[in-house]
């Protein structure tokens, strides 16, 4: 037997107990005749004492040679502590070590194995099984799989049943690259990982199974950023014989449930709020309503004076910054670098503050008189000491600049409070976007989205103004869930295809099993897949999902600790019947 307990159990009332502990050495102190061990394991930290007036001498000596991160096993009295430490739970006692055996030798780690290390990012993914025997890590993990337990046990308890999808699927056009898998045994032909198991949940739902889900890897070939991996985990549910509402109420339960069980909020409201007017409010359609600063549209105060800027603009819009009046100008002036930073795009910004006297003084003032800016302080909300900034252009950009701005400011004023949450569901999305790039539409969130019923007969007249049964549930500024009511008939599929650009030859090839399982008796549905590794780190107080990942990706795509992705032996090549030319 390695162990009898672990290096975090232990207490006074064990006092007198002959134990056996197994772990890491975490330090070593040596004051010559005896020698303090930090012995760590998962479950904590518990001090060995090695002392020559009742340890063997042979044990002492070899103790001498206790290097950091050496596994060893240790047998022993628990004693009582003579200097206790009230910081860890075994502070009370210590370990008198009559024998112990080193289980293997270690070489000095790079970087120390402590809560607060010195090791940077890059070198602690190298080497991330060593990251992951640090605290915030470990806890990260430990966290992650409470998160987990507590999904499963409420949408459980709610009779959905966890089936599993295959990974190796068909490739399709729409939404984000795929990554490809060769067939050895079909040559030239290729499997897809999937980006969702979309078309499987709903058939599933045509197989009667009406309350599915999985915890389930997809996979996206896109772009990363601290939010995204390549892989990542979804929370994948789908029903039959439902309409939106049902969805939103089981999920904003299970939101509820887990904001309860993990943080011990409670939750009464969730809001709701259409797409179009996220967009006009806020400039984005996953807004943080933790805090204000909600947009005004200035055009009819702003445009009637002889400034070409404004009067030249789709959009003219501003937010009103609490307290800013008390910026001073080299203040303000970094705010204005900010925004025309190459990530946001502004040409520059106009400022407006609020005196505390009631005046305005601003960057426009030989353009617009008191009366004007009390306007724009009206149509913004701002009050006595705020700042106003205004941005004006294009109305796409115009509005996501702007956002930008307000996430900035409220970072900096201390707005977004982790320990906070304002969860919000954004509805009536459209169901198709323009693409400049192919000159096409495409679907916002998939093919199999269902338009609202009323608009369908604007598919071939507006197609830009036809609105989906979707909906996100956006919590803190993240979208953590997104879903629709899917199509469950092939007219209405057909249809959609044809909008989207797809031959009937080609919607066949692609999706011709869906479609034909339509044929079978398909029962009305829909579903959503939360965001699993970002809920985790918003629950867990953070917005970067990366420490919340047992063995995560650079912002590459690389995995720096095996090397990955990686050349393939000619041979395996070979076998694919891939050629390459290099």
């Amino acid at each position: 037997m390695y162990r009898s307990h672990s290096c975090g159990e232990l207490r006074a009332t064990d006092i007198n107990k002959e134990i056996t502990l197994s772990g890491w050495v975490q330090k070593t102190r040596d004051k010559g005749f005896m020698i303090w061990v930090d012995l760590r394991d998962r479950y904590g930290i518990t001090q060995l004492i090695f002392d020559e007036q009742r340890t063997p001498k042979e044990v002492v000596e070899k103790a001498k040679n206790l290097g950091r991160e050496f596994v060893i096993q240790v047998t022993g009295t628990v004693i009582e502590r003579e200097s206790k430490n009230k910081n860890i739970p075994t502070g009370e006692i210590e370990i008198l070590v009559s024998e112990f055996n080193i289980l293997n030798e270690a070489l000095v780690p790079p970087f120390t194995i402590e809560d607060e290390t010195d090791g940077g990012e890059d070198i602690r993914m190298k080497y991330r099984y060593l990251d992951i025997r640090r605290n915030p890590v470990k806890n990260s993990l430990m966290f992650r799989h409470q998160v987990a337990m507590k999904v499963r046990n409420y949408l459980s308890k709610e009779d959905f049943v966890e089936v599993e999808t295959p990974y190796l699927i068909k490739s399709t056009p729409e939404g984000a690259r795929d990554f490809v898998v060769p067939s050895r045994m079909n040559e030239g032909q290729f499997y897809a990982l999937p980006q969702s198991p979309q078309t499987f949940k709903q058939l599933l739902m045509v197989g009667g199974m009406d309350k599915y889900f999985q915890i389930v890897k997809c996979f996206r070939d896109e772009d990363l950023r601290a939010d995204r991996q390549p892989e990542f985990t979804q929370i994948d549910c789908e029903m039959a014989f439902v309409e939106q509402e049902d969805i939103l109420t089981i999920f904003e339960g299970l939101t509820r449930h887990l904001l309860k069980e993990i943080k011990n909020v409670e939750i009464a409201d969730f809001p709701r709020m259409t797409y179009a007017e996220a967009m006009k409010t806020y400039g984005n359609d996953k807004p943080d309503i933790r805090f204000g600063m909600k947009f005004g549209e200035l055009n009819s105060v702003a445009q009637h004076k002889d400034f070409k800027v404004f009067n030249d603009a789709e959009l003219v819009v501003g937010i009103a910054v609490p307290g800013g009046a008390s910026y001073t100008r080299k203040e303000i002036d970094k705010l204005i670098d900010w925004v025309r930073r190459p990530q946001v795009g502004a040409l520059g910004m106009v400022y407006v503050k609020c005196n505390e006297d009631g005046t305005f003084k601003s960057s426009v003032d030989k353009f617009y008189d008191q009366e004007d800016l009390a306007n724009w302080a009206k149509t913004t909300g701002a009050n006595a000491g705020d700042l106003i900034c205004v941005l004006s252009g294009q109305i796409n950009k115009v509005r996501a600049q702007l956002s930008a701005l307000r996430m900035e400011l409220a970072e900096r004023l201390g707005l977004r409070n982790p320990e906070e949450f304002a969860p919000l569901w954004v509805v009536d999305f459209p169901l198709l976007e323009w693409d400049e790039d192919t000159e096409r539409y495409h679907a916002m969130h998939h093919p199999f989205t269902s338009p609202k019923p009323e608009d369908i007969a604007l598919l071939d007249s507006k197609p830009g103004d036809v609105r989906a049964n979707a909906y996100d549930l956006v919590l803190n500024g993240n979208e953590i869930g997104g879903g629709s009511i899917r199509i469950h008939d092939k007219e209405t599929q057909a249809l959609m295809f044809d909008h989207l650009g797809f031959t009937p030859e080609e919607a066949k090839a692609q999706f011709g099993f869906l479609m034909d399982a339509f044929q079978y008796g398909a029962p009305p549905h829909g579903g959503i897949a939360f965001g699993f590794d970002r809920l985790v780190a918003i629950l867990g107080g953070q917005e970067t999902i990366r420490d919340y990942i047992a063995f995560p990706k650079n912002n590459s795509g690389r995995d720096v600790m095996i090397d990955a992705p990686a050349n393939i032996d000619q041979e395996q090549l070979k076998e694919l019947n891939i050629k390459l030319d290099l």
